[in-house]
């Protein structure tokens, strides 16, 4: 074997032991576990089209009952949950829950993120701050406050939140709304998950809730796996089976 034969043999060797390890550092171990967190506006059983998808695919799935009290108690709701899970977890955030995502995500058992429409702030940033710096999304003139207590008007619900959905299948959905507390809002994550753990993210392209180009820089500057969906805030409910891909993909089962 000449010189040149020999090289060419030990780099083909290098190269075959290195891109497999450089491939799973990439993705991390096959997740068994899916952790799911809804947003403003709703409550657990918003992801009953991704569930039985999921199940079906042998993962074991948990959402979580968002309080809506303030970032730290939700935050600890999803951690008590993370606690009882088996092994490797994706962690799912839509909507406001993205937050407690970027902040719950360093959790040592959480694989990968993914954000489905979702905020995606930096560690301390003013999330509000950054929305502001793109054009108002229409759902925010339909948010009604009670006291402490914020919601969504029925018709900013039908119209700027679920506007893709069946008019019957919007209106069951508003009827299960949680209000939210204003001192939600204040709340800052302390840390981001994404700089460090493999994150996914679903943008809605028809989003009227939050800007749907305040989405794709989320994406862009996490570095995520991305996808567009023609969809409005809610594409977990009208585009489950995507969603549950990109669960999926996200998890090592793709």
């Amino acid at each position: 074997m000449n010189r040149r034969d020999f090289s060419t043999f030990l780099l083909a060797g290098v190269a075959a032991s290195v891109l497999p390890m450089t491939a799973r550092s990439q993705t991390g171990p096959q997740a068994r576990n899916v952790v799911l967190v809804h947003g403003l506006f709703a409550d657990g059983s918003c992801w009953s089209e991704v569930i039985p998808r999921l199940q079906a695919a042998g993962l074991n799935v948990t959402s979580v009952q968002n309080p809506l009290t303030t970032l730290a108690d939700a935050v600890a709701a999803t951690q008590r949950v993370l606690a009882r899970q088996d092994g490797p977890t994706v962690l799912v955030g839509h909507s406001f829950s993205g937050m407690i995502v970027t902040e719950a995500g360093v959790d040592p058992k959480v694989t990968s993120l993914v954000y489905v429409a979702a905020r995606a702030p930096d560690a301390g940033e003013d999330y509000a701050a950054l929305a502001k710096t793109y054009p108002t999304p229409p759902a925010s003139a339909g948010i009604i406050f009670d006291g402490d207590e914020g919601r969504l008007s029925e018709e900013a619900f039908l119209r700027d939140f679920a506007g893709d959905l069946p008019e019957k299948k919007a209106r069951a959905l508003f009827a299960v709304q949680e209000p939210f507390n204003k001192a939600l809002l204040a709340g800052r994550t302390t840390q981001a998950a994404w700089r460090s753990k493999p994150s996914f993210y679903a943008v809605s392209t028809e989003d009227r809730t939050i800007n749907p180009d305040l989405e794709r820089f989320m994406a862009k500057r996490m570095n995520a796996k991305t996808i567009e969906l023609k969809s409005s805030h809610v594409s977990m409910i009208s585009h489950p089976k995507e969603i549950s891909n990109l669960i999926l993909e996200a998890a090592g089962h793709a």
